[in-house]
């Protein structure tokens, strides 16, 4: 085979010099050139929802593709967009009444970043200081890196990325620790926001906390006027076990980044939410309190057409009901685990699982994650494990059956990667 020119992404080419091929997927499945076919058990990067190629959704595409494939969102607007916006604002908790388009949670987190210090800027207010929340992740771009933790993940690029102030994770027994070091945080400086990722860190290594801290944290900033950001790229569109995870703690952030599953994992979109204050700050007859953030595809008529069917889906099937489903039978699974010495902290939130494999090197860079990664491929999985944390995130279309092939491969995984 040709070698091939691709640079993939967060993959070490002298280590994978192999990629797999994929030729098609449909619902729970991929399916391999090789004529294998792979349980998707993290939902391709926790972006499928309701499962890969659903008919809804690649309807609308082809449709709206023929219609109208791409206009400047600059200046114009378009059904879609403008269709999708106001479901958004319907769905979401209320308070959050405006809606910024971009094409990735990146870019939806570098959004919320600009909104909170042009909105501070704008009222006349000195606040530039950011805080965050210890083990976090927001993205690859400058800013979404500069509040996410500092690891193997950032380290080359340090010069780039401006300091925050943070917060220790709220791990169970010390979630007062992290109030007080918010409250202190805030007393310290004026504080323009406040981020987090709702009830679960995901590439951090999938960290849950209560929804209790997360009400807390929201006090917090209110108390001391800073804006709230949810970063909800990862927990939104049912994860959690509700639609977002902010519901399950009764909070209103001032600003929230939704992506990945907003299109049912069809295309790439985002949007970024935020209160009508914010929006006011930058209205004005004087240019040059514009919100200066673009993409070429901001609002992209097919995706926001992909995303639109999406929000059909939730509204016509038993959605909720099947993510209950789902985290009944991880529950059950789970408790084998608990007793089972080579893993150890098993948890769960809504559809995500995770647990980690006891080894002596944990961590992102554990040696057990290239090997745990291989040999759930060899058993017909695509898991893909943050170092020892295996995780499970599955599309919510996933059988009972599929479900236990996974369990199953995860019990024998210990034994198998010689643990």
């Amino acid at each position: 085979m040709r070698r091939s020119p691709i640079w993939h992404p967060f993959t070490q080419h002298a280590l994978v010099p192999q990629m797999t091929a994929v030729a098609s997927a449909k619902d729970a499945y991929l399916y391999t050139e090789d004529g294998r076919r792979l349980i998707d058990g993290i939902a391709s990067w926790w972006v499928v929802t309701h499962g890969h190629c659903h008919p809804h959704i690649a309807r609308a595409i082809g449709e709206q593709a023929a219609r109208l494939d791409q206009v400047i969102f600059a200046g114009h607007t378009h059904e879609p967009a403008e269709r999708l916006a106001r479901r958004l604002i319907e769905l979401t908790p209320d308070g959050l009444d405006r809606v910024f388009f971009s094409d990735s949670g990146s870019t939806s987190v570098e959004v919320a970043l600009k909104m909170a210090l042009g909105y501070w800027r704008h009222i006349g207010e000195s606040r530039r200081r950011i805080v965050a929340l210890e083990h976090g992740y927001h993205g690859d771009t400058i800013g979404t890196m500069s509040v996410g933790a500092r690891s193997v993940f950032n380290a080359p690029y340090e010069p780039l990325l401006f300091e925050v102030d943070r917060v220790p994770f709220p791990h169970v027994g010390r979630e007062q620790a992290t109030l007080d070091a918010l409250d202190a945080a805030c007393r310290r400086t004026p504080v323009a926001a406040f981020i987090a990722e709702p009830l679960v860190l995901g590439a951090g290594g999938m960290l849950m906390y209560a929804p209790w801290v997360l009400q807390e944290m929201k006090r917090v900033c209110e108390r001391h006027r800073a804006l709230f950001i949810a970063d909800e790229v990862m927990t939104a569109w049912g994860r959690t076990g509700t639609v977002f995870a902010c519901e399950q703690a009764n909070v209103v952030p001032d600003i929230a980044c939704y992506a990945k599953g907003i299109t049912g994992g069809a295309l790439p979109l985002a949007v970024t939410m935020c209160r009508e204050e914010i929006f006011e700050a930058h209205y004005s007859p004087d240019r040059r309190r514009t919100f200066f953030h673009s993409s070429s595809y901001t609002a992209n008529p097919i995706a926001c057409a992909a995303a639109c069917a999406n929000l059909e889906l939730w509204e016509r099937e038993p959605v909720l009901e099947r993510i209950a489903r789902i985290g009944a039978h991880h529950d059950r699974r789970l408790e084998a685990f608990r007793e089972d010495a080579r893993f150890t902290n098993v948890r769960r939130t809504g559809t995500i699982a995770a647990l980690e494999l006891r080894v002596a090197d944990d961590g992102y860079l554990a040696d057990a994650g290239p090997k745990l990664y291989a040999f759930f491929g060899r058993r017909g999985l695509l898991l893909r494990p943050l170092g020892n944390t295996i995780y499970i995130l599955p599309p919510y279309c996933v059988t009972t059956e599929d479900l236990d092939a996974i369990y199953d491969a995860i019990a024998a995984a210990g034994d198998a990667v010689g643990v």
